[in-house]
């Protein structure tokens, strides 16, 4: 498990029609607070100040396609060349991180191929890197240095 605690970052929150909003960095727009989208943002914001990841790099929920069906991915970051180069898979608080969120993952790392991938429910985080088909869980995410 790598320990990850968020700051207290200045998040964009609105009310409307009794919803609350909060401002996604990367896609640009005010998107619904879940649980979920909370655990997102705040990943989001870790990755960019905290890991100083470039945040032209970072793409957020976009479709893919997994044997026929549509889905979607939380957080890809790019690499060299602009290969994804690390998958996130972000889940909320009450989600328990099991062998089940991990299969999900590891469907969409199937059509990514990124080296790394991170799953996180905001309270736990596990990372790994996939080299030669072979996984190593890492204690720290690694440093994106490109």
């Amino acid at each position: 498990m790598i320990p990850i605690a968020f700051a207290p970052y200045d998040f964009k929150i609105k009310y409307e029609h009794q919803l609350r909003y909060i401002f996604d960095p990367i896609r640009k727009k005010y998107v619904v607070l879940t649980p979920e989208e909370w655990v997102r943002q705040n990943i989001l914001h870790y990755l960019m100040q905290e890991m100083q990841y470039p945040k032209g790099l970072i793409s957020v929920e976009k479709e893919i396609r997994i044997n026929g069906l549509r889905k979607r991915y939380d957080i890809v970051i790019y690499g060299d060349r602009l290969m994804p180069w690390m998958l996130v898979e972000c889940k909320e608080p009450a989600t328990v991180i099991s062998d089940k969120t991990l299969q999900q993952l590891l469907r969409y790392h199937q059509t990514l191929q990124c080296p790394f991938w991170m799953l996180t429910n905001g309270r736990q985080s596990f990372c790994a890197r996939v080299l030669q088909g072979r996984v190593e869980w890492l204690s720290a995410l690694p440093r994106h240095d490109f």
